[in-house]
């Protein structure tokens, strides 16, 4: 359960991965590809009894600049905290602002990028000064186990912000389809992938500030054969 994580999960350190800024989540046009804001996360996927992914649960926890920038914009009646509406109102601002960079969700079918669904509703709360986050995401198609390569991966496209998974225990698989199946943790070295890719990385990646489909090749992703 994501729930039982929460209280434990710690101050992030940077990575790559999402565009969160303004009022909250209105994909700013990044200046260069630099993280301004930092998340720690906790990634679960799980698999249903048929053999086939289910849903990511996410759990995302802002740093206490950005949590302090969204207080200020969301606190409506200047009681210096976020109460129930206003909470729900930053979850609603999330869910409609993510939907067109797929909630940074990067998944893969043999190669082959599979889009998500929105989610039903992403819950907010705000404790300890930060600002925390927790949604699932369903595959708009089938990802059959069997058979078959998948990654699972978060980043932000435009690089604007740091998801970070302060360990591989941040990232699991959970349901008895993935028991037949081999997985590792992926964090790539942001020098080795520039090397690696060289000739592909063009200008356009470091300044466009819309993103490209490049930036996946940073981020921390779990890879399961089966």
């Amino acid at each position: 359960m994501l729930t039982k994580h929460i209280g434990r999960m710690r101050k992030s350190a940077p990575v790559y991965s999402t565009a969160l800024v303004g009022g909250l989540l209105l994909a700013p046009f990044a200046a260069s590809a630099h993280p301004h804001i930092f998340v720690e996360a906790r990634l679960e996927v799980l698999a249903g009894s048929d053999g086939t992914v289910r849903e990511l649960r996410n759990v995302w926890r802002f740093d206490e600049v950005f949590s302090s920038s969204v207080l200020m914009d969301f606190d409506k009646n200047t009681n210096l905290k976020l109460d129930p509406d206003e909470l729900k109102e930053v979850g609603k601002t999330v869910r409609d602002s993510l939907a067109e960079y797929d909630y940074y969700t990067n998944l893969t079918l043999n190669g082959k990028a599979i889009k998500v669904n929105k989610p039903e509703v992403i819950n907010v709360d705000y404790k300890d000064g930060q600002l925390l986050m927790f949604f699932a995401v369903k595959p708009s198609e089938p990802m059959v186990l069997k058979g078959n390569k998948l990654s699972f991966g978060i980043y932000d496209p435009t690089l604007y912000t740091s998801i970070d998974f302060p360990s591989d225990s941040e990232l699991v698989t959970e349901g008895d389809a993935f028991k037949g199946c081999t997985q590792k943790v992926v964090r790539p070295d942001p020098d080795d992938v520039i090397a690696e890719n060289k000739a592909t990385l063009t200008d356009a990646f470091f300044n466009d500030p819309t993103g490209t489909t490049m930036s996946k090749l940073f981020a921390t992703r779990i890879d399961v054969q089966c």
